[in-house]
């Protein structure tokens, strides 16, 4: 498999290649799906014996037709049959859509599904893509994204919730406030495939309003949620007259035989759905707690069926997933050919604890290699990270934004003296360019060669240069081969230097002192002001000086340990990760509750959206 690995993925435009393509690749055994998210708990595997008991009957012989199959489901979400339209998955419904319903233009926010942006563009529509901001988290302001449709004067404008790949949510007050704000639009579209896997609220889904407004169609995914992508069937809710449009273009047998006997299968399973939907949202907490502890990987928050990562300065995405699937047989979804994203993030599918541990395992091998919180290596020539800033991105570079406490860096360093007292004012350092930050460190590489693998690590820029100290400041100048020691200047010394310690005086000379002393202490004690201490007499001064030893160079001053507090995850003191991490998951973040009693069969409509969770 590693030998077309990169052949397979250069062949798909905006997809991942498919599971059959991949199981082709390695004997009929396809690896680990982290990338194509649907649900792993459902179908049961008493659903999945019965399916396959009745394989034959299947792919045997016609479905009903499209109207049948759409009463059936209706049923179950007890929705009017003139108000919902069934498709062959969700794309076949946005064709539709585009084709019929969008004139000119269409504003989404990107990142987001690949089809709203691909499909209008195909059929020669104007694209109106609402960037969400990777230091806001990718979360969507709806008042902001108004402004912005308003400018652009789009007509269409759709809403992913959540948003896939990030998974993104909008309450529902703020997606209704959304369409009361654009009601003259020709239309809005709130896709909800990914919604029942939210759990951020109880009942999050405007299906309701969509059959009320004339303008609104509600997309709603089946294979996602039922774990069955393969079978391809979804469904919209809309006004009778917006959704029979849509209905009347389809074919009468659009549906297949295996989407016709799930549909008719789950009447029977409802609580066993319902359970699934649990089940996820609990592994959703779980696998974005795991994978936040790996050193320089953000996770961000979700309300759907997966994460949305990016990965440490350095790593190149298209080879971490490479890497993943042919040395750990693990599938991940890279998103750099995703609109508004980069190669530097992952979208991760939410699996059970013990898939999630192999792809924790996986990680930590390609990252950071055999030692946990290494330095993340450059896995490919070149990343799209740029500060725009050359001294900031050279100490990212050399520290993978983790940087090294200067501490660490003067015990690295052979040449420096044992620390001494500093007699004076701490020298003031070097200026760098930056307020408020300190010199970018030397290369890890060059002070620790043993413990740095050049092959793992980014190349260094050219280290700045740093100011030379005063000959002065330099130890033991004598003992240096071919430069002959330099007199400071008597202005250049501390006074502590200047005036050593005498040695002892005699007993008559101790007590004329001591007498001096207190007669100056009595002056001081009398004036209001501290009196100026007199200068000694030239004899003195005399005498001082034919005691005085060779003057020697000053000590070097001790470098003080940095503060743990002062340093971040991006190593500047000061600054620390502004990205966002699990414990930041929208949504319940607290134990879960003990579950409600199940009814038997299937949800109420308008109960069957996270009635669990």
């Amino acid at each position: 498999m590693a030998d077309n690995v990169a052949s397979l993925f250069r062949g798909t435009a905006a997809h991942s290649p498919s599971m059959a393509a991949l199981a082709r690749e390695s004997d009929g055994v396809g690896p680990i799906d982290f990338c194509i998210p649907c649900n792993p708990y459902f179908p049961t595997p008493g659903m999945f014996d019965e399916l396959a008991g009745r394989l034959r009957e299947i792919i045997t012989y016609y479905p009903s037709s499209a109207d049948t199959i759409t009463a059936e489901l209706c049923a179950l979400l007890q929705l009017p049959p003139s108000c919902v339209a069934m498709g062959n998955g969700s794309t076949e419904l946005i064709t539709w859509i585009d084709h019929l319903l969008v004139r000119e233009s269409l504003a989404i926010p990107v990142p987001t599904f690949g089809r709203w942006t691909d499909q209008p563009m195909e059929t020669g529509k104007r694209v109106d893509m609402f960037p969400l901001m990777e230091s806001n988290g990718f979360a969507l302001d709806p008042a902001q994204y108004i402004e912005f449709i308003r400018a652009r004067g789009t007509r269409v404008a759709v809403i992913c919730n959540p948003n896939n790949p990030d998974g993104g949510f909008l309450s529902r007050r703020a997606v209704v406030n959304f369409m009361d704000q654009l009601q003259d639009l020709d239309l809005i579209v709130i896709d909800e495939s990914f919604l029942e896997f939210a759990d951020a609220e109880n009942d999050p889904s405007v299906v309701e309003e969509a059959v009320l407004r004339p303008n609104v169609i509600v997309l709603r995914s089946l294979g996602k949620n039922f774990g069955l992508h393969g079978i391809r069937f979804g469904y919209l809710v809309a006004n009778p007259a917006l959704a029979g449009k849509i209905r009347s273009m389809l074919p009468k047998w659009n549906l297949n035989s295996f989407a016709e006997t799930v549909v008719f299968m789950l009447k029977e399973h409802g609580a066993e759905y319902m359970e699934s939907l649990h089940l996820v949202r609990r592994d959703r907490l779980d696998m974005a707690r795991q994978l936040s502890a790996l050193p320089g990987l953000t996770v961000y928050p979700s309300q759907g069926n997966f994460l949305f990562v990016r990965l440490p300065v350095g790593a190149e995405g298209t080879v971490v997933r490479d890497r993943l699937l042919s040395e750990h047989r693990i599938l991940v979804r890279e998103c750099g050919n995703k609109i508004g994203s980069s190669s530097r993030f992952l979208r991760l599918v939410v699996r059970p604890e013990t898939d999630v541990r192999r792809l924790v395992s996986g990680m930590e091998q390609v990252l950071y290699g055999s030692r946990r919180g290494a330095a993340v290596p450059e896995l490919g020539t070149g990343t799209s990270y740029s500060s725009g800033t050359a001294a900031v991105d050279r100490l990212i570079s050399e520290t993978n934004g983790v940087g090294m406490p200067l501490a660490a860096q003067a015990a690295a360093m052979p040449s420096l003296p044992p620390a001494q007292t500093w007699p004076g004012p701490a020298p003031a350092q070097a200026p760098t360019g930056m307020p408020g930050l300190v010199p970018a460190p030397a290369p890890a590489a060059a002070m620790m060669p043993q413990q740095q693998p050049a092959a793992r690590m980014p190349a260094p820029a050219p280290p700045q240069r740093q100011p030379m100290p005063a000959v002065a400041q330099m130890p033991n100048v004598a003992q240096m081969p071919g430069v002959a020691p330099m007199q400071p200047a008597p202005q250049m010394q501390p006074a502590a230097q200047m005036m050593p310690q005498a040695p002892p005086m005699s007993a008559v000379a101790q007590m004329a002192q001591m007498a001096q002393a207190a007669q100056a202490q009595a002056q001081r004690q009398q004036a209001p002001i501290p009196a100026v201490a007199q200068a000694p007499s030239p004899a003195a001064q005399a005498q001082a000086r034919s005691m005085q030893p060779p003057p020697q160079a000053p000590a070097m001053p001790a470098m003080a340990p940095a503060p743990a507090a002062g340093l971040g995850q991006t190593g500047m003191p000061g600054l620390r990760n502004r990205g966002l991490t699990a414990a930041q998951v929208r949504g319940r973040t607290e134990p879960e509750p003990a579950p409600a009693p199940q009814p038997t069969g299937w949800p109420a409509a308008g109960a069957m959206y996270n009635q669990v969770g």
